[in-house]
């Protein structure tokens, strides 16, 4: 393994207390470095309801597509859960993949979510074949809130801490809208293990790949830095989201694990107090330590990292330009903590502080930082979606997982497939529809990766290009119109010049709806009512859509229906009709409300029996 540094400001001035950053990079020496570790999976796999129908569908696809990736050397297990725990397949080499495959299409949803049962039990199974040697991780898929087993999040989080402490790590996947991002964020922290928001199910399949990537180019486990800084050097902080600890003025940082196919990064601000005497002088030493398997057993590597800066007079120090790609990084770790910092506000209901927050970063991005590249570009256009949304007090779910996603992925890996993902929230509707380009240039909305990208259609300009775009505009699948294009200064990426336009066909030009126009209230709901005499004259849906999902259940003599979508207490009691009542079949109900005493629920609207 190999250790390099940068630093922001490679000559500081004498006599003049100074700030810098160190930017420090772990990665494989070359392809063969290291030996390729075995892995001991285990797949825990969220059933409850409100995986029904597509998000299941895509979940299971992914998962077929992770056993294609394993080796017959691997071990896998694969663990369901609802209300109860299922072991679907105890652990086993992956010999026989269609027989896999098999165990994996006999998986259908059911009830609540036991979150904590069915992990802990993948936990289990890892452990059984637990091994220095192998790579031994719980794989996490949920789309909900834990509401049945243990729910409180912080045992779920020390929990996952203790588990790692003894060799087992986790990695989590959150599907959707509605699972607890800070649990899952906080789990994946506390297990050593990596954090992934797949926002479409469509993403599941290109988000387990990145993982199984890591996965199976490990090189170097549980990597320990430890920063030991001059007398006159302070670490003034540590800006990536790894575990640390400060040992008087010394910190050690874990930075989990080093792949041959991403690089690992710990980037800290130091304060420096110079000396008076110019030339190199040595700002700190950089220790580190982590094990590796070398000729088929654990070898624990090791070394030592001067870090040294040259000082010079105030003048000569001023003309040294900083390190653009240092601050880009160093910056970019700043702004997720801003992101978190915007999120905390506005969960308290303060929209005008978030937003200040996010338009203060947007400030200074603009001010200090090089315009000419993309990722820049689009990290502003991002924070002025967020800011305008939050202004606008259209603070969501999806948009508080974006912004923590954002974070998180930024403060713990360095891969552009999984920076600034995020596809809701913007919107083309104020635009003026027109039904021919004339002499602009055409332009289309696509997804890519978790990701809304702009790209040229018109002739003459290359469609590999990304267009730096207003995010508030960018909807999927439409097509827009521009005044001209200009090259960015790098020639990498175009910029919009002039006025934005929706392209329609003609004569299905429409008024533009302003941005936040009122939508047309719904009336009063009101109780369901079905003609049909039980659960098989019901029509029939194989997917959930905006519906809410209630299930029957036995209790004594008695079927019960209770509602199991995230968001509901199943506790409650329904009203619901009788006649359809069957244990265990899932009823996909047009809408759910509350009593007036909040003690109970009313299916109302239309009835439809789920199949799967």
């Amino acid at each position: 393994m190999k250790a390099t540094y940068t630093l922001s400001r490679p000559v500081l001035p004498v006599g003049t207390p100074s700030k810098v950053d160190l930017l420090v990079t772990f990665q494989a020496e070359a392809p063969a470095a290291a030996a390729k570790r075995s892995l001991n999976l285990a797949l825990v796999i969220d059933r409850s309801a409100s995986m029904a129908g597509v998000p299941l569908k895509h979940a299971l696809q992914a998962s077929r597509q992770l056993v294609e990736r394993m080796s017959p050397e691997d071990w896998l297990s694969i663990v369901t859960y609802d209300d109860g725990v299922y072991s679907m397949l105890a652990p086993t080499r992956v010999t026989d993949k269609a027989a896999i495959g098999r165990v994996l299409s006999q998986i259908r949803v059911g009830g609540c979510t036991n979150l904590s049962g069915g992990w802990l039990k993948g936990v289990e199974h890892v452990g059984a074949n637990k091994a220095s040697e192998r790579v031994n991780r719980v794989l996490l898929l949920t789309d909900g809130q834990a509401n049945a087993g243990i729910t409180d999040p912080q045992t779920l989080i020390s929990t996952a801490r203790e588990k790692s402490a003894a060799g087992v790590m986790t990695t989590t996947l959150g599907f959707g809208s509605n699972f607890n991002e800070d649990l899952l964020i906080g789990m994946a922290n506390a297990g050593e293990g990596h954090f992934y928001y797949i926002q479409t199910p469509e993403d599941a399949e290109g988000v387990f790949g990145i993982e199984m990537e890591g996965l199976g180019s490990i090189i170097a486990q549980n990597l320990e830095v430890t920063l030991k800084p001059a007398p006159t050097v302070k670490v003034a902080s540590v800006l990536n989201r790894y575990r640390f600890e400060s040992r008087g003025q010394e910190v050690a940082v874990g930075l989990g694990d080093v792949s041959s196919t991403e690089v690992r990064q710990l980037a800290a601000e130091l304060s420096v107090d110079a000396g008076a005497a110019a030339g190199p002088v040595t700002l700190a030493t950089l220790v580190y330590r982590a094990q590796a398997v070398v000729d088929g057993a654990i070898r624990e590597i090791s070394g030592e990292l001067p870090i040294t800066v040259n000082l010079a007079a105030a003048s000569e120090s001023a003309a040294v330009s900083a390190d653009k790609n240092v601050l880009a990084q160093t910056n970019r770790l700043r702004i997720a903590r801003v992101k978190d910092q915007a999120v905390e506000l506005a969960d308290k209901g303060d929209f005008t502080s978030a937003s200040q927050r996010l338009r203060q970063v947007i400030g200074e991005l603009s001010a200090t930082l090089d315009k000419a590249s993309y990722d820049i570009a689009e990290e502003v256009e991002q924070l002025a979606h967020y800011a305008q949304r939050l202004e606008s007090k259209k603070y969501d779910s999806v948009i508080r997982k974006e912004l923590r996603d954002q974070s998180y992925q930024a403060g713990t890996r360095n891969r552009g497939d999984l920076a600034l993902r995020g596809t809701a929230g913007g919107s083309a509707d104020s635009l003026e529809p027109v039904s021919s380009a004339g002499s602009g240039v055409i332009l289309k909305c696509v997804r890519e990766g978790g990701k809304l990208r702009i790209h040229a259609a018109s002739e003459g300009h290359d469609a590999s290009f990304n267009v730096q775009f207003p995010r508030s505009m960018r909807e999927e699948g439409v097509t827009y119109v521009v005044d001209k294009l200009e090259p960015s200064g790098d020639g990498t990426f175009y910029r919009v010049v002039g006025s934005i336009k929706r392209l329609v066909l003609p004569g299905q030009e429409r008024v533009a709806r302003p941005a936040g126009a009122a939508v047309a209230k719904k009336s009063k709901p009101t109780a369901s009512k079905v003609t049909a005499g039980s659960a098989a004259d019901l029509p029939t849906t194989n997917s959930v859509g905006s519906g809410v999902i209630v299930q029957c259940i036995k209790e004594g003599s008695k079927l019960r229906a209770r509602v199991v979508s995230d968001g509901y207490d199943p506790e409650l009691n329904i009203r619901f009709p009788r006649d359809i009542r069957e244990e265990n079949v899932l009823y996909v109900v047009e809408e759910i409300v509350t009593t007036g005493n909040g003690g109970s629920y009313i299916a109302c609207g239309d009835i439809h029996r789920l199949v799967q």
